[in-house]
């Protein structure tokens, strides 16, 4: 008998069964579920998404979820999709630990599995794409890394559904997702493909750090840097082989790795993310070479080597793991304390996986560091301010790329080298291994420590003026013989860069009377230097040319 799903979770909400559940959920992991049962509740149509991160225990709430609907309403049929073995197997293993009688069975090759008839399957979709059929009806479908369902017709999770829906028109889609979005395409919930309607439970990164759910992710300042100038992008993602011929450079690896083992000296579990198969094989050896001992992991390493690889890992006899592409879901390693990045990314998907890599907790670890080659914090910001981007339709002709000048907020043509303002853009080669890379925090809570205060011993002002552009009063401060920043100050501008000018001008004045000028020239004839205050320091942000975010007065 088809059951209306949402007087299900109605029902079972209010119900709650789970006296005899061998595992509590915690509060987030209860309102998650909760938070379902009513979406379903408030509307009869559409798939809902659960957005919990890494380590905030997806696989506790498929547990309880299926336990209580099956408990109140026996004759539904439920599946679980991935796409690894590893996440089957989990998730399997929860819900025998939450519900040891629970009626399952598991279907997937990796596995040698190949139960169809069970009320509860746990299934890999690589083995079940072509056989609903013979799988038969189910009622709801819950898929853990929802994330990586194409929107393609031909792909293989829709191809099941499809298949599914002729069964059953009525079947519900739960996605559970760290990330609820896709490289290229943004936004699970927008788009004229998209599978699911609304997010019906998100909870924020932070929050189960701050409950000591997770640990949190500190980053450290690093020399070596992988140059991707010239590499393509295709699909919102560096063109593979490009990316590889680019990292995997010798003397970037001898280079990244120095840093590696001197920062991370006191880190026994290395994560290391590569660009690709080969260069995942020399990092190993160069690792190995160096004393620390290493396997490499791989989408073409064998299931016992892998297997046995992990283990290895976990139980401490190997210091560092180094992997390209199969690391990221499905590997549950909470002593990991080290992640080194030497894959560049333009998914911000990916960049968060990574990451969540070293979040989890595990006894006598207090934090994870990072070590970010690939410039992938500064590329996509702190972990936990990545969101989904909703596309937009284009509605004409693309548009001519801009940039925004750090000084004046103004939109400039990309190749501008010097803005109206009087601010110089570097249009120099990108830096190489060898430069500084940008200190980029990995969490929101983090941006502070990447600031710098500089103290300030004395300020020189000159007028700057590039031709056939309007002037500006640049200002450089010195920490002794060494110029800390400069900026420039656009008093002879329109609009906000005025506005700023004048902001910057008032603040500094010793007397209140004092006007504040209109062009360069007035400002200089305008200071001795009574009449301005100066900053006893400043607090910059150390990107490629240093930033002011602060000033200090006395």
């Amino acid at each position: 008998m088809l059951i209306n799903m949402g007087s299900i979770y109605c029902q079972t909400a209010a119900k709650r069964p789970g006296s005899n559940s061998m595992i509590t959920p915690y509060p987030h992991q209860r309102q998650a579920i909760d938070s379902l049962y009513n979406w379903f509740a408030a509307n009869q149509e559409g798939n809902p998404l659960l957005v919990l991160p890494t380590g905030a225990g997806k696989s506790v709430v498929l547990a309880v979820m299926i336990r209580e609907i099956l408990q109140s309403w026996p004759d539904q049929r439920i599946l679980v999709l991935t796409h690894v073995k590893e996440l089957i197997e989990q998730n399997a293993k929860r819900l025998a630990a939450v519900w040891p009688e629970a009626p399952m069975g598991i279907h997937s090759a990796g596995l040698r599995r190949r139960d169809c008839f069970d009320p509860i399957i746990f299934a890999g979709i690589q083995s079940v794409h072509s056989k609903a059929l013979h799988l038969g009806r189910f009622d709801l479908i819950l898929v853990d890394e929802c994330h990586l369902i194409s929107g393609k017709a031909s792909s293989m999770y829709q191809q099941f559904f499809a298949a599914s829906r002729q069964i059953n028109p009525v079947i519900r889609i739960v996605g559970l997702t760290a990330t609820d979005f896709r490289t290229g395409t943004g936004s699970l919930t927008h788009g004229h493909d998209a599978l699911f309607a609304a997010v019906a439970y998100q909870i924020d990164l932070l929050y189960l750090i701050e409950q000591g759910f997770l640990c949190p992710l500190v980053s450290r300042p690093v020399d070596t840097q992988i140059d991707v100038t010239g590499v393509q992008t295709q699909n919102g993602e560096f063109v593979a082989g490009q990316l590889e011929s680019a990292a995997d450079k010798d003397e970037i690896t001898q280079a990244a790795l120095s840093e590696a083992i001197a920062l991370g000296a006191d880190r026994q579990h290395w994560l290391v993310f590569c660009a690709g198969v080969n260069h995942a094989y020399h990092v190993t050896a160069a690792l190995n070479a160096r004393g620390v001992k290493a396997a490499c992991v791989t989408g073409e390493t064998p299931a016992l080597a892998r297997a046995n690889a992990i283990a290895e890992y976990r139980a401490g006899r190997l210091r560092a793991l180094v992997t390209v592409g199969v690391l990221t879901t499905g590997f549950d390693a909470p002593e990991t304390d080290l992640l080194v990045m030497l894959r560049p990314t333009q998914s911000p998907g990916l960049y968060v996986q990574i990451s969540g890599r070293g979040m989890r907790t595990a006894p006598g670890k207090t934090d994870c560091m990072v070590l970010d080659f690939a410039g992938n914090a500064l590329r996509h910001g702190p972990v936990d301010q990545v969101k989904a981007w909703i596309p937009k339709p284009k509605t004409g002709p693309t548009a001519a790329p801009f940039k925004i000048c750090p000084e004046c907020e103004s939109k400039v043509a990309t190749s501008t080298r010097v803005c109206y303002c009087g601010y110089e853009f570097d249009l120099s080669e990108k830096p190489k291994h060898d430069a500084h890379a940008t200190t980029a925090p990995m969490l929101s809570t983090d941006i502070r420590a990447a600031t710098v205060r500089k103290p300030v011993s004395r300020v020189i002002y000159c007028k700057h003026q590039s031709i056939g552009k309007m002037p500006s009063l640049r200002v450089d401060y010195y920490d002794g013989l060494m110029k800390a920043a400069s900026e420039w100050v656009c008093l002879q501008h329109d609009g906000y860069a005025r506005r700023k000018a004048v902001q910057w001008w008032v603040q500094r004045r010793n007397d209140p009377a004092l006007p504040v000028p209109d062009s360069i020239d007035e400002a200089l004839d305008a200071m001795p230097y009574d009449n301005l205050k100066r900053p006893s320091a400043i607090v910059i942000v150390q990107k490629k040319y240093p930033e002011i975010v602060g000033y200090e007065f006395e």
